[in-house]
């Protein structure tokens, strides 16, 4: 079994966790949220399945605003595209 990434313990990331919503149209967008303190956003993901596991009430939320389906996905093929030089 692989071992579960933490934060602090030099593991590579291997796959990324997601709350997507399912748009009526059949489009789907990562689920984010708004902070309150900056007026940003965040979206609802990380390489820690716990911690996205925690972020499960912010998508009910979405999930009874929109009447959007929502679910946890798992993407495991990562694929390098750009090198900051």
């Amino acid at each position: 079994m692989q071992t579960p990434w933490r934060y602090g313990r030099g593991l590579p990331i291997t796959m990324l966790f997601a709350w997507l919503a399912t748009e009526a149209d059949g489009g789907q967008t990562v689920v984010s949220v708004n902070l309150d303190l900056t007026g940003g956003s965040v979206q609802l993901v990380g390489a820690d399945v716990d911690q996205v596991r925690a972020m499960r009430p912010y998508a009910e939320a979405m999930r009874r605003a929109t009447g959007c389906p929502v679910r946890l996905v798992r993407f495991d093929a990562a694929q390098g595209l750009e090198e900051v030089p």
